[in-house]
């Protein structure tokens, strides 16, 4: 459990009135013809090493990602054909200290232009504050914006999540910390750099507004929803709604009837059938739960995780992503062994779960970060450790990019 409470909080109760907390405990099954290739095996430099992100496809057919660490020291940009050549586009801290593009990148957010956008945890011409970036397919990196440029950081600082762009060609984030409280902030950016702090976190009593922020998603009825790690009565994490103006609701807070229904959630998706679906790294019957949200801020919690013997199905869940066959899938941090190297799992919209990978060092270990569907029709995920690099051992960051294909 120590492990994935520091991997929330690298990245990024009270039961709400009315709110109907189901639990569905569903058994873990293991589903056969499941093909893991490991694509790419990280060795610190030059393409870096640690890949915490989840990737994303350009409009290219290219996979582009982040890595956390290496490089120069302070990770890198990269892209990747769907077969696995990588080419390393960028690598930050390129002038050395005090590294005024930033350092340790999050995931990247593919704009409407065909360029990407994202945000460095640390770094900055301001500080340490972390940046706002652009960057090009063939890596050009331009430097939009340096949190923390002012005494006690009003703007926020460590942007963690990656960034989301509204019809109008804005951006929305989250800084994890910073603002008037130093709990996080919720920020619209222009594609020039301009910056607005829309909501300081923990501005309420008793931080009942949540504090440290993850990534947002835009929904359909044009209202941007989130998660927070931690505040609230019972330091369960909050989902919330933000208007683009920054009017904020919360919409649920969790830890209620001893975090059954979950505690510290990561980010969120919307599905298809218009509901919100997350997962929590702790909480629930065991480490972590899948749920359903409403817009009205129901919560259904699907399943929870760790409650086969030994964590078969695994512990400490990251970010779902929901497929073209209706189903979402994700992944663990650790759990699915003894060894506690992580798990990739397929569950339904109703909280069936079946186990569909479970690694073992070699193949990688810890994802991370959760996966995405390519045209293709394949997933590519990334794992922290693991790999085979001849210059890392498995408890060193070294890290994989891999692909998963599901018959």
């Amino acid at each position: 459990m120590k492990r994935i409470v520091k991997a929330l909080g690298r990245f990024g109760g009270w039961k709400r009135a009315g709110s109907v907390v189901a639990l569905c405990v569903a058994t873990a099954m293991a589903l056969p013809a499941q093909t893991l290739t490991t694509l790419v095996n990280f060795g610190y430099y030059p393409a870096g090493s640690t890949p915490v992100a989840p990737m994303v496809q350009g409009s290219d057919g290219y996979l582009y990602g982040t890595a956390y660490a290496g490089g120069n020291g302070g990770g890198t940009v990269f892209k990747m054909t769907p077969a696995g050549a990588l080419t390393t586009l960028y690598r930050f801290c390129s002038a050395g200290s005090p590294c005024s593009d930033g350092t340790r990148p999050g995931a990247l957010a593919l704009a409407a232009s065909g360029e990407f956008y994202g945000t460095t945890e640390f770094g900055g011409g301001s500080g340490n504050g972390g940046t706002v970036f652009k960057i090009t397919a063939d890596g050009t990196l331009t430097t939009l914006y340096s949190f923390c440029s002012q005494s006690g950081c009003p703007d926020g600082e460590q942007p963690k999540a990656a960034l989301v762009q509204a019809a109008h060609g804005d951006f929305y984030g989250t800084t994890w910390g910073g603002g008037s409280a130093n709990s996080g902030t919720v920020f619209r950016i222009t594609e020039s750099g301009r910056l607005t702090t829309l909501y300081n976190f923990c501005s309420r009593s008793k931080c009942s507004d949540g504090k440290n922020p993850a990534g947002l998603v835009l929904a359909a009825d044009g209202n941007l929803y989130g998660t927070t790690a931690d505040g609230a009565p019972t330091s369960g994490g909050t989902i919330f709604r933000i208007t683009a103006g920054g009017a904020l609701t919360t919409l649920y807070s969790f830890c209620g009837n001893g975090c059954m229904d979950g505690q510290g959630p990561n980010w969120l998706v919307q599905a298809a059938d218009g509901d919100l679906y997350g997962t929590s790294v702790g909480g629930g019957a065991g480490d972590g739960t899948v749920f359903r949200i409403t817009l009205g801020g129901t919560l259904t919690t699907l399943h929870s995780f760790c409650t086969q013997n030994g964590c078969k199905d695994g512990e400490g869940p990251n970010g779902i992503v929901q497929a073209a066959d209706g189903n979402f899938y994700g992944t663990t941090y650790v759990g699915g062994t003894d060894k506690s190297y992580g798990t990739i799992f397929k569950i339904t919209p109703s909280g069936t779960l079946t186990t569909l990978h479970v690694f073992h060092g070699g193949d990688g270990a810890e994802p991370a970060a959760g996966l995405v569907q390519a045209t293709n029709g394949e997933f590519y995920g990334t794992t922290e450790f693991g790999g085979t690099s001849s210059v890392c051992k498995l408890a060193v960051t070294c890290g994989t990019v891999f692909s998963l294909t599901v018959p």
